[in-house]
C-alpha cells in the first residue's frame, strides 16, 4: 500500500477532506495505487459514492455511466515496441514448412479479404445498396459470456458487459490496461485454453487486478468490427492495449495457446514494459487538474475582484446621484425661499398703500402708537380709533426692519391684537380693541 506520506506528488494540493475520502477509496475498492484513487474521486468531483459504484460497475463489468459509442479512441499498433507471442497450434499444424505456408497464406487471405470487403462497403454505401440488419451490439456480448460460461467453465476473468468502443472509452478514462480475447471455436487450441487457462485462479486474479478484460466471438457483428481493428491471425488471440501517446495502442499480441504460467509471465513483461505510459499519463493528468484548480481559483479571484469594484462603482454612483439629488433639492429650496422674498417684497411694496394717511396730532380721534420691533427699533406713528387693526398691520408689515411674520400683542393685560388680514373674518377697529390716546404695541418675530 501508498501512504501519502511516501508519495509526494499525491499530497500536493489536497485538502484534510479529500485525503480521507482517497483513504476511504482505497478501503472500499482495494485498489493499492493511491494514484488512481486520487485520480478516480477528482473526475467525479470528489463524490465519494458515485466513485466508488462506478468502480465496482467496472468490476462486475459493466460500463461506466461515462462510457460511449459516440466518439471511440482510436485503435493504433506499436509496430516497433510491440510484444508478439506466437504458440504453433498444439497439433503440430502451425510449425514448418507447412505452418509457415499457412500463416502467410492466412494473412495474404485476411489483407485481401479485409480490402475486398472495404471496397464493396465503400461501394455500396456509395450507390446507396448498403443494408445493414439491426443488432445490438451489447446482446451479442452478453450471449457470448452466456454461451461461454455454459460451454467452458463459469470460472474466468470478468468479462467487460458492454461494447468494444465502450471499454476504450473507459480503459482510456481509467487508465488501465485492456485485455482483448476474440473467440473463435473452430480453432484448434480455443477449448484447451479456456478450460485450463482462463479459468486458472492465478490468471483470474491476475487479469482482474491489472485489466479491463473484454471478450467476443468473431462470428459476431461486434466480434467482426473489432477483428478489423486489432487485425488477430491465429487463435486463440489477445491483444493488450494501453493509453500511449493519447491513443489506446496494440503493445502485446498472444497468438496461440499459452499455460497459465507462461499466459502470466508474458502479460506480466507487457505490463511491467508499458506501465510508465500510465504513471505519466496519471502525471500529466493530476497536473492539468492542478492547472485547471489554479486557473478556477484565479478565475474565482478575479471575478470576486470584478465584484467588489463593481459594487464599489455603484456605491460610489448612489453617492453621486444622493449628492445630485440633495444639491437638486437645496437649489430648489433655495429658489423656493427667493421666490418667498419676493413675494413678501412684493406684498411689503403694496402694503404701503393699503396705509392710511396719518391724521394730524390734533385730531380728536387721533391715538399715538409705539411699536417695538424684535430687532430693539421703534416705530411711531399715529392712528385714528375708526381705523381698522389691519391699517396697524399694514403700517408695521412694509417697514423694512419688522419680521416678515409677526403678530402684535399689547403689554399689560397681554393679548393679540387680531390684526392679520387672514386671522379673522371681521376686523376690529382701534376703538374696538381697546386702543386709546397713547399706546405701546410689541411685535413679536413668528419666524424666531
Amino acid at each position: 500500500m501508498d501512504y501519502l506520506g511516501d508519495n509526494g506528488a499525491l499530497g500536493l494540493g489536497l485538502t484534510s477532506d479529500q485525503t480521507d475520502k482517497v483513504l476511504q477509496f482505497q478501503d472500499l475498492t482495494g485498489i493499492e495505487d493511491m494514484t488512481i484513487c486520487r485520480d478516480v474521486l477528482q473526475r467525479h468531483e470528489w463524490n465519494l459514492e458515485v466513485a466508488v459504484q462506478e468502480q465496482l460497475n467496472i468490476r462486475e463489468g459493466r460500463p461506466s455511466v461515462y462510457a460511449s459509442e459516440s466518439r471511440p479512441p482510436a485503435v493504433v499498433s506499436d509496430h516497433f515496441g510491440q510484444h508478439i507471442y506466437y504458440t504453433p497450434p498444439t497439433d503440430g499444424s502451425g510449425s514448418g514448412i507447412k505452418g509457415l505456408l499457412k500463416t502467410v497464406l492466412s494473412f495474404v487471405w485476411n489483407m485481401g479479404y479485409s480490402t475486398l470487403m472495404t471496397v464493396l462497403q465503400l461501394s455500396c454505401r456509395f450507390l446507396g445498396l448498403e443494408y445493414q440488419p439491426p443488432t445490438d451490439p451489447v446482446m451479442e456480448i452478453v450471449e457470448f459470456i452466456r454461451t461461454y460460461e455454459e460451454k467452458y467453465s463459469p470460472e474466468h476473468p470478468v468479462f467487460y458487459q458492454g461494447t468494444f468502443p465502450q471499454v476504450l472509452n473507459d480503459a482510456k478514462r481509467e487508465l488501465r490496461f485492456l485485455l482483448v480475447y476474440l473467440h473463435n471455436s473452430n480453432a484448434i487450441d480455443t477449448e484447451k485454453f479456456c478450460r485450463d487457462t482462463l479459468s486458472n485462479p492465478d490468471v483470474v486474479r491476475y487479469v482482474n487486478q491489472n485489466f479491463l478484460f473484454w471478450g467476443c466471438s468473431i462470428n459476431s457483428k461486434e466480434g467482426s468490427r473489432t477483428l478489423n481493428a486489432v487485425k488477430a491471425n491465429h487463435y486463440p488471440f489477445l491483444a493488450v492495449l494501453v493509453l500511449k501517446d493519447n491513443r489506446m495502442t496494440i503493445v502485446g499480441r498472444l497468438e496461440g495457446y499459452s499455460d497459465p504460467g507462461l499466459f502470466v509471465q508474458r502479460l506480466s513483461s507487457v505490463v511491467n514494459e508499458y506501465e510508465i505510459n500510465l504513471v505519466s499519463a496519471r502525471a500529466d493528468r493530476f497536473e492539468a487538474s492542478i492547472n485547471r484548480s489554479l486557473r478556477s481559483q484565479q478565475d474565482e479571484a478575479f471575478l470576486e475582484s470584478l465584484r467588489a469594484d463593481q459594487e464599489k462603482e455603484r456605491r460610489k454612483e448612489e453617492q453621486r446621484m444622493a449628492q445630485e439629488a440633495e444639491k437638486a433639492r437645496l437649489e430648489q429650496e433655495a429658489r423656493e425661499e427667493e421666490e418667498r422674498r419676493q413675494s413678501i417684497a412684493q406684498e411689503k411694496m403694496d402694503a404701503v398703500y393699503r396705509v392710511p394717511d396719518e391724521p394730524e396730532a390734533s385730531h380728536p380721534d387721533a391715538v399715538h402708537v409705539v411699536f417695538k420691533l424684535p430687532c430693539g427699533s421703534r416705530l411711531e406713528r399715529r392712528f385714528l380709533k375708526t381705523h381698522s387693526l389691519e391699517a396697524v398691520f399694514y403700517f408695521v408689515f412694509c417697514h423694512p426692519k419688522a419680521p416678515d411674520s409677526f403678530e402684535i400683542t399689547t403689554n399689560f393685560p397681554k393679548r393679540v391684537l387680531l390684526c392679520r388680514p387672514d386671522s379673522a373674518e371681521f376686523i376690529q377697529t382701534l376703538a374696538d380693541a381697546g386702543l386709546k390716546n397713547r399706546e405701546v404695541l410689541f411685535v413679536n418675530d413668528l419666524d424666531a
